[in-house]
């Protein structure tokens, strides 16, 4: 067996009273098939739930464990649909995992250390302590391997190069003796990978992005994703500021104008930033991310398209409208960005873009229009 666990924030559900027993519950309907894609996205199991999840004074979250059938060896996926009953809205994720090996992430649960809520963000916060429980029977010695921040940045997408990848060494190599009760804190940033043998490259990686990810809260932070903006020249200046917040507010003023427009700016491009940070980070910050490029630069896109193997992103194009005998018709057209899923030792939320196949991008076209104050839109290029 193995188990999905999905976990609901409490702010994030629509309690009613509207209920035989007058109580604030919300009501979801759980829909799950899972498929075995090692032997062609074959449907192997399927699960209905309807949960009312009953309002507790003080508890922000509620986590759910249900049970799959799986064999071992294979690739597998699960499609998740969580329908609100109240909202009458839905949300869908596709979930993949595997039971190829006992040493992957996939063996591995973190909880934490005090109060034993697990956890699912792999991301640690300043000074957390947690545990990794270890599912797939005794071992005496945990390996822990540290490497550097990654602190590469994407090229646009118009531009066909090998891509920045996790290729180096780590820095050190820590073994301990393993309990599933050992408290861990990982106070420096940079990325964990755990491991229960010095020469076995799967486990569960942790990674600290530094001691206020993923919010913007101090200059040097918010200067960094201005890599898709500024030149080389420009980011060394800002770095190399005494008055890095005075530097920043003068970069961001110059390009809007006026004070008002720069703060309007500001709030768009960092609340993107904030956005790709809490849902596309990986081994990496999310804006570093190639998801992250598009979405900070080009903004939420018109239409999203998910399957197992990824994401295709459209963002719609000017309507082009035409006559003829007196009749009109338009055409709406969509640039797409494609990115492709890719197995990673370090993250499951790891997509790289499909380069060949979104070569004309408007990519300059958008980064001229931020520098000249103007929130790139490919439908509207001229305004906000």
């Amino acid at each position: 067996m193995s188990v999905l666990s999905v976990k609901f924030f409490a702010s994030d559900l629509f309690f009613s009273e509207a209920n035989p027993q007058g109580v604030p519950t919300a009501q979801i309907l759980f829909n799950i098939k899972l498929y075995n894609t090692s032997l062609g996205r074959q449907l192997t199991d399927t699960a209905v739930y309807n949960v009312s999840i009953v309002k507790e004074k003080d508890r922000p979250e509620y986590v759910y464990d249900i049970p799959l059938k799986v064999e071992t060896g294979n690739d597998y996926t699960i499609e998740i649909k969580l329908l609100d009953r109240l909202r009458l809205t839905v949300v869908q994720a596709f979930v993949p995992f595997n039971t190829l090996s006992t040493n992957n992430r996939y063996n591995f649960k973190v909880v934490s250390h005090f109060d034993k809520n697990e956890l699912f963000n792999p991301v640690l916060k300043v000074n957390e302590y947690v545990n990794l429980i270890y599912s797939k029977g005794h071992i005496d010695s945990l390996f822990i391997s540290y490497f550097k921040p990654f602190k590469e940045v994407p090229d646009p997408p118009s531009m066909i190069l090998p891509e920045k990848l996790l290729d180096y060494e780590p820095d050190k190599v820590v073994g301990l003796h393993y309990s599933d009760t050992l408290p861990m804190m990982f106070p420096r940033e940079g990325i964990y990978h755990c491991t229960v043998g010095r020469d076995i490259k799967e486990g569960f990686t942790f990674f600290n992005m530094g001691t206020t990810y993923p919010a913007m809260r101090t200059p040097d932070v918010m200067i960094e994703p201005l890599a898709y903006l500024a030149t080389a020249d420009e980011m060394d200046s800002l770095r190399l500021a005494v008055r890095q917040k005075m530097a920043l507010d003068q970069f961001w003023i110059k390009m809007a104008g006026n004070v008002d427009k720069a703060r309007e700016l500001i709030r768009i491009y960092y609340t993107r930033v904030l956005y790709s940070d809490f849902y596309f980070t990986s081994f990496k910050e999310g804006w570093r991310s190639e998801r992250g490029m598009i979405y900070v630069i080009y903004g939420p896109p018109d239409k999203v398209y998910r399957t197992i193997d990824g994401e295709n992103w459209g963002y719609r194009k000017p309507v082009i409208k035409s006559s003829w005998g007196g009749r009109y018709s338009v055409k709406e057209d969509y640039l797409f960005f494609n990115f492709r899923k890719r197995d990673n030792l370090y993250s499951d939320n790891d997509y790289y873009l499909s380069r060949n196949e979104t070569l004309v991008t408007y990519w300059d076209k958008a980064i001229l229009s931020w520098r000249k104050g103007v929130v790139f839109r490919l439908d509207n290029p001229e305004g906000f």
